[in-house]
């Protein structure tokens, strides 16, 4: 179910960013808001295929690169051979990845806030982003592991 105040959102998002409002592109952009997460493109697909049977996967990735471009989206690649996309988050966050079994904790971290602020001023640098991804193993794959 398409939720309007998601579609009225994703409409503002495209018109901000000075993008052409389509609606297979507030599609995309409702459908990850509706998963939340970390999704591939494929996973994207099946989202919005059933809303809108003639997408094509093409279409997806044309669409995800664009809204990439546009600031819209971040490209994640989280230890596997293939992106992953969500959306851009006003406050920045990072990601645990679990190497057995591919699980993703995000996390907020005031630390590096506070390390760009420092990081900036003392370089005299302007830094637009961070991306941190930790690896190793979660909970149940180190119980998998001893046994």
């Amino acid at each position: 179910m398409i939720n309007q105040e998601g579609v009225a959102e994703a409409k503002e998002l495209l018109r901000r960013a000075g993008k052409r409002v389509t609606p297979q592109r507030v599609l995309i952009l409702e459908a990850m808001r509706e998963a939340g997460g970390h999704l591939d493109a494929d996973e994207i697909y099946r989202l919005v295929r059933p809303k809108m049977p003639r997408l094509s996967l093409s279409t997806v990735y044309r669409t995800l690169n664009m809204l990439k471009e546009a600031g819209l989206v971040d490209e994640l690649h989280l230890g596997e051979e293939h992106h992953h996309y969500e959306l851009r988050h006003e406050r920045g966050h990072h990601h645990l990845i679990c190497r057995g079994c591919g699980k993703v904790i995000e996390f907020e971290c005031p630390f590096s806030e506070e390390l760009i602020r420092d990081l900036s001023e003392k370089y005299d640098f302007e830094i637009t982003g961070i991306h941190l991804d930790l690896m190793g193993y979660c909970a149940e794959c180190r119980r998998k592991r001893a046994k």
